[in-house]
């Protein structure tokens, strides 16, 4: 039962105009033939002769229909198919009922004008024809032919085949427009409710930032304080002494403090970028530098891997330098002791756009790929609690959305990551003496 209520539902869903159409050809055909039985008094044995005709069409109409209930998606060649036995019905009908004089030529204007609409106006010319040798075929059994009378009603049904063929066309080319606008507007309206959601998103970020940096500003000035002075204590107090540890650990806490701060200062800030032509070269070899100590300490293989015919790249330099600097921070991190880092360079070219990318590999854990799509939330972090904000790759993000560029990452667990900042390749030919390592 529950496989033909499926079957059913899914029937139901698919069912057009011409189906019921058919379906109704049908009901009249069975509804005619009874009716002219009881309109002419027939005798006993054309009455006997009438029902076995019904009957043949019952047969055939039921198994054209189990067909459809079973193959549904293959209607339109089952419907081919019961043209020839709907062609054997009508002519047996006329040749039982006075051949070319018969009522029941009608039933060949409602075939061809059903398949003209259903399959348009070529495969209507067909039916068209095939009902005249029908017709032909079937008078010829019981009288002569009156070819002015047969020409008559044979054209009728070419002038029926054509002009509803056509209309079918037109009106089945309306409908796919209008479906084909119909899923635009779907589509059109889904990416508004995302904009809108971003939009109201992007809103409550904005607030919660400027709530964030005024809170930021009133607490720097006294954590500024609290610093200092601690720093005198340390500095003052005996060593190895508990007060002096004490002391210590409130400049290491308050040296964090003001790194959240900062980070959150940076995050919430109004995006003020100044853009010019710098070399990207200048920039990781700037990095390496900064970050020498820090790989060596850990003794991390520190690379760095210029692209010498990058050219120059439209960008704000300091944004740029503290974009990688947080990319290679975190990579210092994920590696913890030994590991290779390589900083290079190059320039790229993805569906036809061009870009020139920083990348920065390391040979760390790698990131689980349920991860990956939240790295970039901010206050999003896979440290511990206490190192670090969650708000590094956040910054990276806005950075670059700045820059009308991206940052990505691709990344194996196990055997490390490769993050990338993407500038869009506004560039112009690099002449390495213009602009000066800073």
């Amino acid at each position: 039962m529950s496989f033909l209520r499926s079957r059913y539902e899914s029937i139901r869903s698919d069912v057009e105009i011409a189906d019921i159409g058919f379906f109704s050809l049908r009901v009249i055909a069975l509804a005619g033939t009874v009716a002219w039985l009881l309109a002419t008094h027939a005798s006993r044995e054309t009455v006997t002769t009438f029902l076995r005709i019904s009957l043949f069409f019952v047969a055939y109409g039921l198994l054209i229909y189990a067909l459809l209930f079973y193959r549904f998606d293959r209607k339109r060649e089952i419907y081919r198919l019961s043209l020839l036995f709907d062609l054997v019905f009508v002519g047996l009908l006329i040749v039982r009922s006075g051949g070319f004089a018969s009522s029941f030529f009608i039933g060949f204007y409602l075939l061809t004008a059903l398949h003209a609409f259903y399959y348009g106006y070529r495969s209507g010319l067909a039916t068209a024809a095939a009902c005249a040798v029908a017709y032909l075929v079937a008078g010829l059994r019981v009288s002569t032919v009156e070819p002015v009378d047969f020409l008559l009603r044979v054209s009728f049904l070419f002038l029926i085949a054509v002009p509803i063929g056509l209309l079918s066309g037109i009106l089945r080319k309306d409908k796919e427009q209008i479906e084909s606008l119909n899923r635009e507007l779907v589509q059109s309206i889904e990416t508004m409710r995302r904009l809108q959601g971003k939009l109201v998103e992007a809103e409550k970020l904005s607030a919660l930032g400027r709530f964030t940096a005024e809170v930021a500003h009133e607490i720097r000035n006294p954590l500024t304080a609290i610093g200092g002075f601690a720093k005198r204590l340390e500095k003052r107090l005996p060593g190895g002494t508990r007060e002096r540890d004490d002391a210590g650990i409130i400049v290491t806490e308050v040296a964090r403090l003001e790194r959240i701060l900062k980070d959150t200062l940076t995050f919430s800030r109004e995006a003020k970028t100044r853009l010019a032509y710098v070399d990207m070269n200048d920039i990781i070899a700037r990095a390496g530098r900064d970050f020498a100590d820090a790989c060596r300490e850990k003794g991390i293989s520190l690379e760095i891997r210029p692209d010498t015919s990058l050219p120059f790249c439209l960008a704000d330099r300091e944004h740029v330098r503290q974009a990688l600097a947080n990319l290679v921070m975190n990579a210092i991190d994920a590696m913890g002791e030994g590991g290779r880092l390589t900083i290079s360079t190059r320039t790229a070219c993805d569906n036809g756009v061009r870009s020139i990318r920083i990348d920065v590999a390391d040979t760390g854990p790698g990131i689980a790929a349920d991860l990956v799509e939240r790295i970039f939330e901010p206050f999003y972090s896979t440290k511990n609690m206490g190192h670090g904000t969650g708000l590094g790759l956040s910054i990276c993000k806005k950075i670059m959305e700045e820059h009308r560029g991206s940052v990505q990452v691709i990344t194996t667990p196990g055997k490390g990551s490769v993050f990338s900042l993407h500038f869009p390749d506004d560039s112009k030919p690099a002449v390495r003496n213009e602009v000066p390592v800073r």
